[in-house]
């Protein structure tokens, strides 16, 4: 901010601190110090992250399937803790904002970051919180847009393009598996109505045009679609 008042950055430069919805106050009360406190004022805008997916892991409360969903269908389910995952995103959200305003201050928050990884052979996959398959992916995507559309929060979805690189040595962790489309080109379920409306058309990956994961069968989809765990 000092750079901005000095003319050495541009004054309608937007300045933030990136970081988990923790570390901006929404949770834990050990969080709230007088340094955050500094930070909040300081910044132009709050960015918070929210990954429910790590989540379903770590606090997987909400991602368990209630006693009175278990004789719910797979798919029904599933739907059901897509639902809980998103009302965690946003209590998430919500619990920010409430810190933030309990300071008297009035700052912007957004979304910096979040997702949903389309596999894991770790703790998110099918021998852990069987949280991480393409279904769910696409349909965390599109609650978490629709709900940012009607709220007007800006939102970071990360990310475009799965990340092979970033577990290396693990072919099958769940950071390589980030992307809403695969490094081979192939647009995963999240985007499938974008390839119907012909939105990548004339856009190639290695010289590929875009296609669709599973050759657009929602059946197979479905096949590799994992059930959250009973409570």
């Amino acid at each position: 901010q000092e750079l901005k008042k000095n003319g050495e950055l541009p004054k309608d430069l937007w300045i933030t601190s990136s970081d988990d919805y923790l570390s901006w106050g929404g949770g834990d009360p050990i969080y709230r110090t007088e340094d955050l406190i500094d930070l909040i004022k300081a910044v132009d805008y709050v960015s918070m992250h929210t990954y429910p997916m790590h989540n379903s892991h770590y606090n997987p409360d909400f991602w368990l399937v209630p006693d009175n969903e278990s004789n719910f269908s797979n798919t029904k389910k599933i739907e059901s803790g897509m639902q809980r995952a998103l009302e965690f995103a946003t209590n998430q959200y919500e619990g920010v904002l409430s810190y933030v305003k309990s300071l008297g201050l009035n700052k912007p928050i957004h979304i910096g970051e979040t997702g949903w990884a389309t596999h894991s052979n770790g703790p998110y996959g099918a021998d852990g919180s069987k949280a991480a398959d393409e279904y769910k992916s696409g349909k965390y995507y599109k609650l978490i847009r629709d709900w940012s559309k009607k709220e007007q929060v800006s939102c970071f979805y990360f990310e475009a393009f799965d990340e092979p690189w970033k577990d290396a040595a693990n072919e099958g962790g769940s950071e390589n598996h980030f992307g809403l489309i695969t490094v081979n080109g192939e647009a995963k379920y999240a985007l499938w109505d974008l390839v119907d409306k012909a939105v990548f058309k004339g856009l190639t990956r290695d010289g590929k045009p875009i296609s669709k994961t599973f050759n657009g069968n929602k059946e197979d989809l479905l096949l590799e679609a994992l059930v959250p765990p009973l409570a």
